[in-house]
């Protein structure tokens, strides 16, 4: 059930929960899958989910949860996060993910980029926008899953996206941060 006091996580869990059960699969991604990897370091407003694959009655699964469409968007009247379904299919940059992690809690399911490609993804808009935010957001990420994710394969990306450059920023900012806390 969503309450004004359900997390994003809480809600995350609704969502995928009862739109797998209409048949969907749905993926968190963006900002909202940051949030569920590093809580403490980024909350994001609203819930993107990417659907991996469709079913018949997803409409009616985001209503029985409380739910109701206003255009590209759908808002819940106890719960401040909005539900956005970007288009598919679900990428990071030009490629195309095709594994996500799948976590369960009490009964319930969520299907979630995994921590490298959660970094890959929050990556993508400092590496095509400059988006500085997205970079920090990256570094959450990591620091917060960092035995969960794969920096060669981040690295790798980011030589086949020509920003080299940008990958090597993102390293540099972890060293600093490493050897900023072995220092005290």
């Amino acid at each position: 059930m969503i309450a004004a006091s359900s997390t994003l996580t809480e809600v995350a869990y609704e969502v995928c929960t009862a739109l797998g059960r209409a048949g969907f699969t749905a993926v968190l991604t963006g900002g909202s899958a940051a949030t569920f990897y590093a809580p403490e370091a980024y909350l994001s407003d609203d819930l993107d989910f990417v659907l991996a694959l469709r079913g018949t009655n997803g409409e009616s699964a985001l209503r029985q949860l409380g739910y109701e469409r206003r255009g590209d968007f759908y808002l819940h009247a106890s719960s401040r996060f909005l539900l956005e379904f970007p288009p598919g299919p679900l990428a990071v940059g030009d490629e195309l993910v095709r594994t996500w992690s799948t976590h369960r809690h009490r009964g319930k399911v969520l299907h979630v980029l995994t921590p490298t490609d959660s970094c890959r993804d929050r990556l993508a808009s400092f590496l095509f926008w400059n988006d500085f935010r997205g970079l920090e957001q990256a570094l959450h990420v990591y620091r917060a899953q960092r035995r969960k994710v794969d920096l060669g394969s981040i690295n790798a990306w980011c030589t086949r996206e020509r920003q080299p450059d940008k990958f090597e920023l993102f390293e540099h900012r972890l060293r600093a941060r490493s050897r900023g806390r072995k220092g005290r």
